[in-house]
């Protein structure tokens, strides 16, 4: 496995971990359980860890699509930028919950505060985590947040129609000609 396709694969974890522990600690809020807060911020510090895992091997996946036909630059850098934000938020927030969990025994008195702030640094985590999330799927998924049937700028297109069964697409980029069945 390359680090193109781990980032592929652990960037969900972010994204899914920061819902999870919210939900988690919502629960433990609810029902006064210092050791479902507690599986909560062990929850929230994996989904930080996972979110730096997807950071440092970013720059690996993006070197492997910068240079695929029809993948626009555009959408890698906002990708980028939005991960920028995420990770120092999702740093924040394991960093938070260590200390916590870490200190839990010296901030008895303020546990539930810490719990309420953690829990509003989460969702902020997990709203900064999906639309990187998003902007990342927007890289190789052209019909994620655009109207499918548009075509991408950066390529010419020519449709050929030879009967009403069948037809040909004839692109053109860089040079290069590509045959592609619309079955």
């Amino acid at each position: 496995m390359d680090p193109a396709h781990l980032h592929l694969i652990i960037t969900h974890l972010p994204v899914f971990g920061c819902f999870l522990g919210m939900v988690v600690l919502a629960y433990g809020l609810f029902t006064k359980s210092k050791a479902t807060i507690d599986a909560a911020y062990l929850v929230f510090i994996l989904s930080s860890i996972g979110g730096g895992i997807a950071y440092l091997t970013g720059e690996s996946a993006e070197e492997v699509v910068e240079h695929v036909l029809g993948i626009a630059e555009r959408n890698i850098e906002a990708h980028e930028e939005s991960a920028e934000l995420t990770i120092i938020a999702l740093a924040i927030l394991g960093i938070a919950c260590s200390i916590t969990l870490v200190f839990s025994y010296k901030l008895k008195k303020y546990l539930n505060e810490l719990a309420i702030l953690i829990l509003l640094i989460a969702i902020v985590c997990f709203g900064l985590a999906a639309r990187t999330a998003y902007l990342g799927g927007k890289i190789r998924h052209s019909e994620i947040g655009s109207d499918p049937h548009q075509l991408n700028p950066n390529i010419s297109y020519l449709r050929l129609t030879h009967d009403r069964f069948t037809s040909l697409n004839l692109i053109v980029c860089d040079k290069q000609w590509q045959v592609q069945s619309n079955h």
